[in-house]
C-alpha cells in the first residue's frame, strides 16, 4: 500500500477551486481557428465566453486535438495555444488533457514522439499536470471513435500498468489517470474484473494521482443497475487517497440509458455525487467543468446554468474548508 507521501501528486499547495476543461476542434465556432496567412487563433465566440466569465475559473486545461493527422509537431499548436492562454489570463494553474497516450494498450510500440511533443508542451506552457482517460484510444494503430475501457482482465491490468510506468518516467509533469467511461450502446468492455478495484490497484501499483469523471462513475453505475438508490453502492471501493481533479461533463438519461454527451448539462445525480465524494478525498485539489456550451453571447445556454449554479456553491464551500 502507497502512503500519500509516495503519491506523484501535481506541484500545486492550495486547492484551485474551480477550473474550465475544454475539447476544442479546429476550425470550428468553439475552437481554434486555423489560417493560412497570419496566425492561428481562437474564435471570437470562445473570446466572448472568456469575458463574460472571468473569474470564475481557476484553472485551464484544453484536450489535445490534431491538427494535422499525419505528423506529430508542438510547433504547430504554439500559434494556437498561446492565443488561448493569452485569452484567459491570471489562471492558477495551465493543464493538458492529453488523448494519444492510450494507456490500456496491449501491444508495446515506440511513445518516445508522444512523450517528446508532450514535454514540448508542459515546459512552454507551465503544464502542472496530464490527464487521460485509462483506456484503449486506438487499437493496432487505427484510432477508435469513443475510447473503449481497457481489458478488465489480469493481462489488461499489467498492460495498463506497464504504459503508465512508462509515461511516468519520462513525462516532466505529473500523469493524472481518469477512470474510464463505461456508457452503454456507445462502448464496451471485456474482461469480469470489477472497474473499481482495477482503478484502485493501478493507483496502488503506480503511485499515480486519479481524476475522477463523475460521468464516468454514473456511466458504471447505470451499466451495473446501481440506479437511484443504489447509486453510492460500491463507491467505497475508490481510491479517494489518490485523488487529485474531478472532472463533470453533460450528461443526460435518455430511454433509461446513460448517455455522456458533454453537451454542457449537468444532471443533478452529479451534483450529489460531487457533494458526496469530495469530503471522502483528502488530497483533492481541482474540481472541472469540462466542454460547456455557450450562445453566441458568450453566455452558457439557458439548460446548462441551474445545475452550473450548484456546482460552483458546492466547490466554494469545499474551497474554503
Amino acid at each position: 500500500m502507497s502512503t500519500t507521501s509516495s503519491i506523484r501528486f501535481p506541484q500545486v499547495e492550495e486547492k484551485l477551486g474551480l477550473g474550465l476543461g475544454m475539447d476544442l476542434p479546429w476550425d470550428e465556432e468553439m475552437g481554434f481557428v486555423r489560417r493560412v496567412e497570419g496566425k492561428d487563433t481562437i474564435s471570437e465566440k470562445m473570446v466572448k465566453f472568456f469575458n463574460q466569465y472571468h473569474g470564475q475559473f481557476n484553472y485551464l486545461f484544453i484536450a489535445y486535438q490534431p491538427k494535422n493527422r499525419n505528423r506529430l509537431n508542438a510547433q504547430e499548436y504554439f500559434e494556437a495555444y498561446d492565443a488561448l492562454f493569452a485569452a484567459v489570463p491570471n489562471l492558477k494553474a495551465r493543464a493538458f488533457h492529453q488523448t494519444i497516450l492510450n494507456m490500456g494498450a496491449m501491444e508495446e510500440y515506440d511513445k518516445s514522439l508522444i512523450i517528446q511533443f508532450t514535454n514540448q508542451l508542459i515546459e512552454r506552457y507551465d503544464l502542472k499536470w496530464i490527464v487521460e482517460d485509462l483506456g484503449l484510444w486506438s487499437v493496432g494503430g487505427k484510432t477508435v471513435p469513443f475510447p473503449l475501457p481497457p481489458l478488465m482482465t489480469l493481462e489488461g491490468l499489467k498492460a495498463c500498468i506497464r504504459n503508465i510506468r512508462e509515461y511516468q518516467e519520462n513525462l516532466i509533469a505529473p500523469l493524472s489517470i481518469e477512470f474510464a467511461g463505461f456508457t452503454e450502446g456507445t462502448n464496451f468492455f471485456i474482461g469480469e474484473m470489477d472497474a473499481y478495484e482495477y482503478f484502485r490497484i493501478i493507483a496502488e501499483e503506480t503511485n499515480s494521482p486519479v481524476t475522477i469523471d463523475i460521468g464516468h462513475i454514473l456511466s458504471y453505475q447505470w451499466l451495473c443497475g446501481r440506479t437511484g438508490e443504489r447509486m453510492f453502492e460500491g463507491l467505497e471501493k475508490l481510491p479517494y487517497e489518490y485523488c487529485f481533479e474531478f472532472h463533470l461533463s453533460g450528461c443526460q438519461i435518455i430511454n433509461g440509458k446513460f448517455r455522456d454527451l458533454h453537451h454542457g448539462v449537468l444532471l443533478d445525480e452529479q451534483i450529489d455525487l460531487l457533494s458526496y465524494m469530495l469530503p471522502r478525498c483528502p488530497n483533492a485539489k481541482a474540481v472541472t467543468y469540462e466542454d460547456p456550451k455557450y450562445t453566441n453571447e458568450g453566455i452558457l445556454i439557458p439548460k446548462s446554468q441551474r445545475n452550473y449554479q450548484r456546482m460552483r456553491e458546492v466547490v466554494e464551500k469545499w474551497a474554503k474548508q
